[in-house]
């Protein structure tokens, strides 16, 4: 789960990091009101889900209020990245010395949180690392003892020269460690941490990633999911118990299993095709879920075919058959169905399918290459 800036900034306040907070427009005429109350000039920032929110357009200096409320009139609508800017944060203009980037991350390698921090901040950490790798110094914390302060300072020696700012970030690492263990992070990031021409050291954006895994013990983080900032088919799917991301190709998958849903995409794309989504109708898949499957990857009109790969182990075929079948008398469906099942009451389900003038192959290449034909007008 993603959240905005501005939450992702409540998160460093509660573990005592500096930050300038400001507040949060969904017009323009608050974001005026807004500047007008902090005084001074403000940055006008899009909150959508995103990176590369400056390089859209979507941050702005203004240094009135009119300016401010022009900026944010001009911000509130505009697409960033397929998403669009529904709330704006008014924050006090800092002045910048230097920028450096902060971040801690789930590293799947190691198996553990991994620090990363560089004195080059204020830009993408991506371009860094494709450029200048070596100005980036990781650091693997081990999640029985937590970033140590003698850990926290070695860091903090990477990114600034001057003994106060070296203790002043040490701390900020600590309580950023903090704030990501006790969001359940598996990415949390400030960047840029600023210093001021005063010689002080604060945090003036930040972004956090959240596990969906930890959310059902954080209720108070699972509160700050925004629906609003995310692809409507992920949120239908969500409600229906489905894990489902949106991709940009044009075969529909629907596989149980994470693992045969990655290897049936990886197929599709060996054989020359794009796929359109991963979906995942899980391990004890009912009827209703393959009714809802359906639903949601024929909504989208890029979808040319849809490709079912079923293996039943505790999946029944049967429930997945019974689910198509249910599906297109309720909605017929307009574009090719190929089914592919094995395994459990896998008599039964090509029975169902076939009185529903379905037919099902057991063999997975020759599945996905026959939706991958369809798809590029190749098969018909």
């Amino acid at each position: 789960m993603n959240i905005h800036e501005y939450q992702a900034k409540e998160l460093l306040v509660a573990q005592g990091i500096p930050v300038p907070m400001g507040e949060v427009a969904t017009t323009a005429e608050q974001a005026g009101d807004i500047a007008r109350r902090l005084g001074g000039a403000v940055v006008v920032k899009a909150q959508v889900h995103t990176g590369g929110r400056g390089k859209a357009g979507g941050v702005k200096l203004a240094k009135t209020p009119e300016e401010a409320r022009e900026k944010a009139q001009a911000i509130l609508g505009m697409q960033i990245k397929g998403l669009t800017v529904e709330k704006v944060l008014i924050a006090p203009a800092a002045d910048i010395a230097s920028e450096a980037y902060v971040g801690v991350i789930m590293d799947r390698a190691s198996k553990a949180p991994v620090f990363m921090v560089s004195a080059a901040g204020g830009i993408d950490i991506e371009e860094v690392a494709a450029t200048n790798p070596d100005a980036i110094r990781k650091l693997v914390v081990d999640p029985r003892y937590g970033l140590l302060p003698h850990q926290a300072y070695l860091l903090a020696t990477e990114l600034y020269q001057e003994p106060k700012q070296q203790r002043a970030a040490a701390k900020i690492l600590q309580q950023l460690y903090a704030a990501f263990v006790a969001a359940g992070a598996s990415l949390a990031e400030i960047n840029p941490l600023i210093t001021t021409p005063e010689g002080e050291v604060r945090a003036i954006d930040a972004k956090f990633n959240i596990d969906d895994n930890e959310l059902f013990r954080l209720p108070a983080i699972e509160a700050l999911r925004d629906p609003s900032s995310e692809e409507p088919a992920e949120v239908d799917a969500r409600e229906a118990g489905l894990t489902f991301i949106k991709l940009d190709g044009n075969v529909g998958c629907v596989v149980n299993g994470a693992g045969l849903a990655m290897a049936t995409m990886d197929l599709v794309k060996y054989y020359g095709g794009e796929p359109a989504n991963f979906l995942d109708i899980g391990g004890s898949s009912n009827p209703e879920k393959v009714v809802n499957a359906l639903r949601i990857i024929t909504s989208d009109p890029q979808v040319k075919v849809i490709l079912f790969n079923i293996f039943g182990g505790i999946t029944r075929t049967d429930d997945v058959a019974n689910g198509i079948v249910t599906a297109t008398r309720q909605s017929p469906i307009d574009v090719p169905i190929v089914i592919r099942l094995t395994g459990t009451n896998e008599e039964i389900a090509v029975k169902i399918l076939s009185e529903a003038g379905f037919s099902a192959m057991t063999d997975m290449d020759e599945a996905v290459k026959r939706a991958v034909e369809l798809a590029t007008g190749e098969g018909k």
